[in-house]
């Protein structure tokens, strides 16, 4: 179904966060203070959740990707460049999946009945794709029925699941939250970790609404899709002897158009003990990969990733 087929295109940019209690030997670094420590506060945790999206976004992906019982078919590892529209527009960031595709897809009846089906996309000791990206290990999705089915959920974990250094843990579900005027889904990251080689690590729960807001009316012609995402993140990051601890708040609901990587609207608040540190804005329209950060009246342009 399309609006589901849609929805693999908007959790590039969404904050992803997590709440965690460390081990107190740990010592947590200051987001007050100078504005230096502000901004160091502001610029790791931002730069973590750019990370984070992309490893959930990405997994979206291949959920929905697998095939059209159960999802779409055709995104992330499954996906065609490019595919035919109106106007020849590109997809931003749609991989094509040739016919030597270096993974094993490996389907099980858990019942007598079809669903609830378990699906494991194996991608062994290295797998690289056309985005770039290597991959290795196995995602495992339990889908209860197709995803484009009101009511119907999936729950994905991870064996050893790496993407490049990145090893990812945790627990990502969706669950159809639609209704007969609005297509709407959730979006949860449960318990999650990313860990890098030298030890750095992020940590993080998140759970995100993802509703249509427009392009209802075409349901075959994708590219007038617009989605608003609302949610609130807690997360904890560790780089190097630097540890931070955050959480945020979508202010303003970030804005997705299908055709566009990346949010073109909204605003992200982020905090530390309920104090405002930090606010990221996504513009006010155009689809570009960059967002103001503002710490402490200072505003800076990042890049997003």
């Amino acid at each position: 179904m399309k609006s589901v087929k849609n929805l693999t295109r908007v959790l590039t940019a969404i904050t992803l966060m997590a709440i965690f209690t460390f081990i107190s030997c740990k010592k947590e670094q200051s987001a007050g203070g100078t504005a230096e420590q502000q901004q160091e506060f502001a610029t790791v945790t931002s730069e973590s959740n750019a990370e984070a999206e992309g490893v959930f976004d990405d997994v979206f992906d291949n959920v929905l990707g697998v095939n059209t019982e159960v999802g779409v078919g055709g995104t992330g590892v499954f996906g065609i460049a490019n595919p035919g529209n109106r106007n020849d527009e590109p997809l931003s960031g749609v991989a094509g999946m040739d016919s030597t595709a270096c993974f094993v897809v490996t389907i099980t009846q858990l019942t007598a009945n079809r669903f609830p089906l378990q699906i494991t996309i194996d991608f062994g000791a290295g797998c690289t794709g056309r985005d770039g990206r290597t991959r290795k290990g196995k995602i495992t999705t339990v889908y209860t029925g197709p995803l484009h089915i009101p009511g119907n959920s999936s729950t994905t974990t991870f064996d050893g699941y790496y993407v490049n250094d990145i090893h990812v843990e945790g627990t990502f579900k969706i669950t159809n939250q639609s209704t007969q005027d609005k297509k709407a889904f959730n979006i949860q990251v449960l318990d999650a970790k990313l860990t890098r080689s030298n030890g750095d690590y992020i940590q993080w729960n998140s759970e995100k609404t993802i509703a249509q807001v427009e392009g209802l009316g075409t349901p075959f012609y994708p590219l007038d899709d617009v989605f608003n995402i609302t949610g609130n993140n807690n997360g904890a990051v560790q780089k190097g002897d630097r540890f931070f601890q955050w959480s945020t708040t979508i202010s303003e609901a970030l804005v997705k158009r299908f055709t566009c990587r990346w949010f073109v609207k909204g605003v992200v608040i982020l905090k530390k003990s309920n104090a405002k540190v930090a606010e990221l804005n996504y513009g006010s329209g155009d689809c570009d990969n960059k967002a103001t950060l503002t710490v402490d009246g200072q505003t800076v342009e990042i890049t997003l990733h």
